[in-house]
């Protein structure tokens, strides 16, 4: 009796360490570091073909972990992008499809990335540039699911990067070092500040830290919208190159994003939080031409054609790197295509929470496993600037309708990704395919109607 008690003691341990064992090396739920740039094109980053801009951050990043070659921006603009990866849905569906004053907010019934994330137990903040709803709207950061906040509300307040006030969750803060005129406090310095001591507080539960940095957008390089100076702290490392003091400025702003990365990136080392922090960087739309930059300068669209406020890949296709340890191949590339609309559905699977109907977006997990690339859902946009335009991605294909009344222009990505040669006259069964699209993807919109 005795042998048979230990016997069957030792094989209820042996079980339960199974057991242990097993419950143990269960996939957690991930931390998740979501670095957004604005403005910055998908040629500006060395491990993108950049061979002038230094980013060593950024770079190494993508060494550790998997480049994406064909992720998208919810919009070509910086307040629809945003929308998009708030809420999972497409400019077709988006409450907000594009730039304007007063600034729009978030519509009371859209359920949120963030709030997805704290009911599954997240710790959320964010520090940077929100952009969804200034101060008279109830769509700012902590009435949509951040805990902590600090940095700008509205668009406008953004282009100043040494401002006189931020927002401290839903209250001014001061910042007299900089009042008349004087330049002492720069801004992303403040977010990335913020961003360490969330890093360094001590916690039970995984966290969702959005850092959404205003650089390299202008205006910015001759001087801020009120003229009272530029809004770069230094030219370095390219003071002695024989540029355009604005295309000095500008790579200056790229490398103090790469900076700022880096700053980020070492402290979740340094505290033990590499291991299980999904950290994914990319950018809110293709590179800009404004405050007297010229996007050609530096090649910063790639092979791409467009920039900013195009529909064309330049102005859409961006910059993407996600880095999981223990999960896909360091130093691999996937040209799984996905957009901003994916990341609330993938980032709710991976949390274990519930994926809310309704949406555009599909989740992209197997892609962050480093997985094969899956066909897409349809991909699209629309823009409401210089009249209205559309853009679909079906597969390979890609159609552009430039303006409301214009054929549609139909590019094979596979063989042409610059869009230099339209098709569509040699494929009209596909170019009515896009046009289908084009009518059924969309829902009309008051805020947005339809303009020549």
């Amino acid at each position: 009796m005795a042998i048979e008690t230990s016997m069957t003691r030792r094989a209820f341990l042996g079980s339960a360490a199974a057991a242990a064992l097993a419950a143990q090396n269960r996939e957690q739920p991930p931390n998740i570091l979501f670095i957004l740039a604005d403005d910055l094109g998908y040629g500006d980053l060395g491990c993108y073909g950049q061979g002038r801009i230094r980013t060593p951050n950024i770079d190494a990043l993508a060494r550790q972990g998997v480049r994406f070659t064909q992720a998208y921006a919810g919009s070509t603009v910086c307040a629809p992008s945003r929308c998009a990866l708030m809420t999972g849905r497409h400019m077709g569906h988006a409450s907000i499809r594009g730039n304007r004053g007063p600034e729009l907010g978030l519509r009371p019934d859209e359920v949120t990335l963030p709030q997805i994330l704290k009911r599954a137990g997240y710790d959320t903040a964010m520090y940077g540039k929100w952009g969804l709803g200034g101060t008279s709207s109830a769509s700012v950061p902590n009435t949509r699911g951040f805990d902590d906040f600090f940095g700008y509300l509205n668009q406008t307040h953004a282009h100043n990067y040494y401002p006189e006030h931020l927002w401290q969750n839903q209250e001014e803060f001061l910042l007299p070092a900089n009042w008349f005129n004087r330049r002492k406090q720069y801004a992303p310095d403040l977010f990335t500040d913020r961003a360490l001591k969330f890093l360094d507080k001590p916690r039970q539960k995984p966290f969702f830290l959005y850092l959404p940095y205003i650089l390299p957008h202008a205006d910015n390089e001759l001087g801020s919208a009120t003229g009272n100076g530029s809004e770069v702290p230094s030219d370095e490392p390219y003071s002695g190159e024989s540029w355009p003091a604005v295309e000095k400025n500008f790579a200056a702003m790229v490398t103090n994003l790469d900076r700022q990365v880096g700053r980020v990136l070492a402290r979740l080392e340094e505290r033990g939080l590499a291991r299980n922090t999904l950290v994914i960087f990319t950018s809110d739309n293709g590179p800009h031409a404004e405050g007297n930059h010229d996007s050609k300068f530096f090649t910063s669209s790639g092979p791409l054609r467009g920039i900013k406020r195009d529909l064309y890949e330049g102005g859409i296709r961006v910059p993407m790197i996600a880095r999981w340890p223990g999960r896909a191949a360091p130093g691999s590339t996937n040209d799984q295509a996905l957009a901003f609309w994916d990341f609330l559905p993938t980032f709710a699977e991976l949390a274990g929470a519930p994926v809310p109907s309704g949406l555009d977006g599909v989740s992209m997990s197997h892609a962050l496993r480093g997985e094969a690339a899956r066909e897409h859902p349809p991909l699209y946009w629309e823009f409401h600037e210089r009249g209205f335009s559309q853009a679909v991605r079906m597969g390979d294909w890609k159609g552009v309708r430039p303006k409301v009344d214009a054929a549609v222009e139909l590019y094979n990505l596979k063989t042409d990704v610059g869009e230099k040669d339209n098709v569509a006259a040699r494929e009209p069964a596909v170019v009515r395919k896009v046009e289908d699209l084009m009518k059924n993807l969309r829902t009309e919109s008051a805020e947005f109607p339809i303009a020549k």
